[in-house]
């Protein structure tokens, strides 16, 4: 019995032809007709194969010669520079710097680390432009930046890195924020969750646990995605006619018991969403130490589902970042500006989900 062979089928024995230069580059690729007749299919079908193949680079038509190969693999591999924490600072860069690697080993691209993981956002500072500097001069294909934060004068140096790469006519992609303010918007290609959408999320599951009162803590010099998701937060809270103003709004250390303890709190009625889970470890900590009880007195939670939320000593209700899926999306987008730079800026904001855990119910 004869079995009908599809599309995607043909797509990957082709460009796996390509690829390991069963086709050479350069060599005319079987007319559509010859290589519909000998899988069975329509002529439109091969031609739907050749079209996606040449959108991504690995050949060419050209009127009256022909298909040709375009791929290389001599030439194929790109060099990206990482401009990314390390897993010191935020364990979702743990993960996504992880995934980066595991994608350069498919040999689609390499990958230049330098300095610029450095786990202290201090040391990053000291060293992210002297980074920079080096991928410039190395001519690297593309560079994957995440700004920095929670040092003074991060927004200026931020700005300063993307200025240098831009006229170094490097493609950049930023991961995980953007180097202004919302409602402001840079002119770079960025990636990261849905700040604003996951704000939202997470105030209207504190409202449906019973809090009329919520409030949005994070540290002095925190990133641009914490200020999209406090927007998010305050337009939910309005949304649900509850007060939300600058009273609700907390810029400090957690660990300061007297900026702690000006919080409005009735017991049983208020919630506290943390801009990220190491914010609200050790705001706990110092909940605790002022009497107020967790599950009883108020609800706690935050972003980032790092490995010790659900052990602290209460099991913290927090929102999972989608790193890989950062880490792939990053990738194809860098690898799209660097095909075509005149493309328009894409902002791909990716869906992530809350994980409910015992410090935002009560008891």
């Amino acid at each position: 019995m004869n079995i009908k062979i599809n599309y995607k089928t043909i797509y990957n024995i082709v460009k796996e032809q390509i690829v390991k230069e069963t086709y050479t580059p350069g060599s005319l690729l079987p007319t559509e007709q010859t290589l519909a007749d000998k899988y069975a299919v329509s002529r439109p079908t091969i031609a739907k194969v050749y079209n996606q193949l040449q959108n991504e680079g690995f050949l060419k038509k050209r009127k009256g010669l022909g298909t040709i190969v375009t791929y290389n693999s001599a030439s194929s591999t790109y060099t990206f520079g990482l401009l990314l924490p390390g897993a010191g600072e935020s364990e979702i860069f743990s993960i996504i710097n992880d995934q980066l690697l595991r994608q350069s080993e498919s040999g689609k691209f390499n990958c230049l680390w330098e300095g610029a993981t450095a786990s202290s956002a201090a040391v990053r500072k000291s060293l992210i432009e002297t980074c920079c500097k080096n991928y410039i001069h190395k001519k690297v294909d593309g560079i994957l930046f995440s700004p920095l934060e929670r040092v003074p004068d991060a927004n200026e140096l931020n700005q300063r890195i993307c200025r240098s790469i831009q006229e170094a006519n490097i493609p950049l992609v930023l991961i995980d924020r953007d180097i202004l303010s919302f409602p402001n918007r840079s002119n770079f290609d960025m990636v990261c969750l849905d700040n604003f959408s996951a704000g939202c999320i997470m105030a209207q599951h504190l409202i449906d646990q019973g809090c009329e009162i919520i409030h949005f803590f994070y540290r002095p010099d925190s990133a641009t995605s914490v200020n999209l998701r406090l927007c998010g937060v305050r337009e939910t809270v309005l949304k649900n006619n509850f007060t939300f103003d600058r009273e609700n709004d907390f810029c400090g250390t957690p660990e300061d018991l007297e900026f702690v303890r000006t919080m409005k709190i009735v017991p049983g009625k208020t919630g506290i969403i943390c801009a990220n889970d190491s914010t609200a470890a050790v705001l706990m900590s110092t909940i605790d130490a002022l009497g107020i009880n967790i599950s009883s007195d108020i609800l706690i939670c935050a972003y980032d589902d790092m490995k010790y939320s659900k052990h602290l000593k209460h099991a913290l209700t927090s929102f999972h970042q989608p790193c890989e899926e950062i880490a792939d999306v990053s990738v194809d987008l860098l690898i799209r500006r660097i095909k075509r730079r005149d493309r328009l800026p894409v902002s791909a904001n990716l869906t992530g989900e809350i994980v409910i855990r015992e410090s935002s119910r009560f008891v």
